[in-house]
């Protein structure tokens, strides 16, 4: 791993993306509703994201094998749907979760981050599903102290989903961040077996992007026929929240709360 640890300027250049990416995550839990697309949740965020002189990351990704380019600016995933849903004409219903994943560019620095909206009345079953994946995410803030290793962060949050009777999606993780939305290291929400041989130390200026996604069912998930879309095996729902989290001298800064 090629780990580039960031100074405090570059950390502030940071958290200036993540408080737009912040903004913008912030808007959309305050207008999503009953009857509203996907797609003009995606022209909101790239809406606000240009006012405030940034660049959304996401639109135009490579996409992989027969995907093309990613065509929206925020990932919007719909119940059972994990992670990089593409909005659509899809309305949002009464009892829906919504998992909006959102990242941008400002002056060359990058900042990402995601919750589960709920929309309306939510099953009491799918609300505990948010709200632990929520918790989950509040772990590694509250166990990301400077002088840790990751493993035994991730080990709690792990430990702590299971624990309640949900399962966690390995077959995607976090990721540092910086001037590339995706740098090393690759920051699991569990404990791997490669993180047990390539622990990442909690070093002052390491900044990542810590991205729990966990399911009411079965971990597995499969691609859907757009290419892009990741959803449940089982079709049960799934929740996912992100942080971009900087390590300091002092403790963990949320760059994107």
């Amino acid at each position: 791993m090629a780990i580039q640890l960031k100074k405090p300027d570059q950390i502030e250049k940071l958290y200036a993306s993540g408080q737009i990416v912040r903004e913008v995550l912030d808007w959309l839990g305050e207008i999503i509703a009953p009857g509203m697309t996907t797609e003009y949740l995606d022209a909101e965020a790239e809406r606000l994201c240009q006012a405030r002189g940034a660049k959304c990351l996401f639109k135009g990704v490579p996409g992989r094998g027969k995907a093309g380019p990613f065509p929206g600016n925020i990932c919007a995933s719909l119940n059972e749907e994990v992670v990089h849903g593409i909005p659509s004409k899809r309305e949002v219903r009464d009892g829906d979760i919504l998992s909006v994943d959102f990242g941008v560019e400002l002056d060359g620095w990058c900042g990402d981050a995601a919750r589960t909206f709920t929309v309306g009345t939510v099953d009491a079953e799918v609300q505990r599903l948010v709200d632990v994946t929520r918790h989950s995410l509040d772990i590694a803030i509250q166990l990301a102290a400077p002088g840790g290793k990751w493993s035994q962060v991730a080990e709690a949050m792990a430990d702590y989903v299971r624990g309640e009777g949900f399962s966690v999606v390995e077959e995607f993780v976090g990721h540092g961040i910086g001037r590339e939305m995706h740098e090393d290291p690759k920051v699991p929400n569990f404990l791997s077996p490669e993180l047990k041989m390539r622990d990442i130390p909690l070093r002052p200026g390491l900044v990542i992007a810590v991205e729990p996604m966990v399911n009411m069912g079965t971990p597995r998930v499969r691609v859907l026929d757009d290419g892009w879309t990741i959803a449940t095996a089982d079709g049960k729902p799934s929740a996912h929240w992100e942080h971009t989290l900087a390590i300091t001298q002092d403790g963990v800064r949320v760059l994107t709360a």
